[in-house]
């Protein structure tokens, strides 16, 4: 029980680490990709920079939701 809780711990940090918005926007940018190569939308050359404007993207929303003023 010991070794499952410790190779979940390990996942949860290896995944999540510092900032969870990051792995749902990369989650989420992965499930796009998924979805356009599904549906065969582009070929493999447009599905490649599909999916590195969605992570940049996510990434960037990611950090303007961080670095905003907070309201006092």
């Amino acid at each position: 029980m010991k070794f499952l809780k410790a190779f979940g711990q390990f996942w949860y940090d290896f995944i999540i680490g510092d900032d969870w918005k990051i792995a749902v926007a990369v989650v989420l940018a992965l499930v796009v990709l998924f979805a356009a190569m599904t549906a065969k939308l582009f070929g493999d050359t447009g599905l490649t920079l599909l999916g590195g404007a969605l992570i940049i993207v996510a990434f960037s929303i990611s950090l303007a939701i961080d670095v905003r003023p907070k309201k006092r």
